[in-house]
């Protein structure tokens, strides 16, 4: 497959896969290898406050079934709910992977709805880009925030499709499109993807990439849906390059009445 459907480029780095996951919410560490691997992805979340990537040496370690050796880890202030904790938690994420800038950002507004708090994510990126960060930032779907994140220096932009871990898939094609058209970094749609054609209609639409954890590590198969999901990033890309022909409220004959036998 060539790498105009597969390649993603992030801060200067190309990655072989436009599929992102997380690794929470696995059967066990196994189960997180197994989809993970299945699901083609490069890059691998990682909630620094609910994971073990080193923090407790006497514990099972992550890195132990995902080795960054392999796969490139991205730390998240997954659980963080005001600037201060999402800065010192993505600290604390660079020092555990040997100053490792790329990090996602992620501020949550509160704990039923895990809706972003765009303030305080303002904040937080801010603060972020100025200590030399590389920030790939959970946002609201709301195409003059997302400018205003790109202004500030993040490297990657991405809306939340639906609530997550809803499985509700995009709700508001419309924002997303407006946020793709007017975006200069890449644009990754972050949460609420629940199947496979959820993914593929996520890259019909343009973007660049689809993060995912719930979608998949909470089918009733992890690992077939790691790659249904891989295959369905794939399709939707290439369909985007493709160009879908337009939609009609007429009926076009697909062939030709041009030399038409009687």
């Amino acid at each position: 497959m060539s790498q105009e459907i597969t390649g993603l480029t992030i801060a200067g780095t190309t990655y072989s896969s436009r599929l992102l996951v997380g690794s929470g919410k696995y059967r066990d560490l196994e189960q997180t290898r197994l989809a993970t691997e299945a699901s083609g992805a490069s890059i691998i979340t990682v909630a620094i406050r609910r994971v073990n990537i080193g923090q407790d040496p006497n514990a099972p370690s992550l890195l132990d079934v995902v080795p960054p050796s392999r796969y490139t880890i991205l730390p998240n202030s997954a659980g963080c709910y005001n600037a201060a904790d999402a800065v010192y938690t993505l600290q604390l994420g660079r020092e555990l992977l040997n100053g490792h800038k790329l990090c996602k950002l992620e501020v949550l507004g509160d704990e039923k709805s895990l809706f972003p708090n765009m303030p305080e994510t303002l904040k937080a990126a801010e603060t972020l880009v100025k200590d030399g960060f590389d920030v790939m930032v959970y946002c609201s779907d709301d195409p003059i925030q997302a400018k205003l994140l790109e202004e500030i220096g993040c490297v990657a932009i991405m809306p939340l499709a639906s609530l997550i871990g809803s499985g509700m898939g995009i709700l508001n094609p419309w924002n997303l499109s407006l946020i793709i058209q007017q975006a200069r970094v890449p644009v990754l749609v972050d949460a609420g993807v629940g199947t496979a054609s959820d993914a593929a209609i996520a890259m019909e639409l343009g973007c660049d990439g689809v993060l995912m954890n719930s979608a998949i590590a909470g089918a009733q198969d992890p690992v077939r849906m790691a790659r249904a999901m891989r295959l369905a990033v794939e399709a939707g890309r290439e369909a985007f390059l493709a160009g879908r022909i337009p939609k009609r409220f007429s009926a076009s004959a697909s062939s030709p009445l041009a030399g038409r036998v009687v």
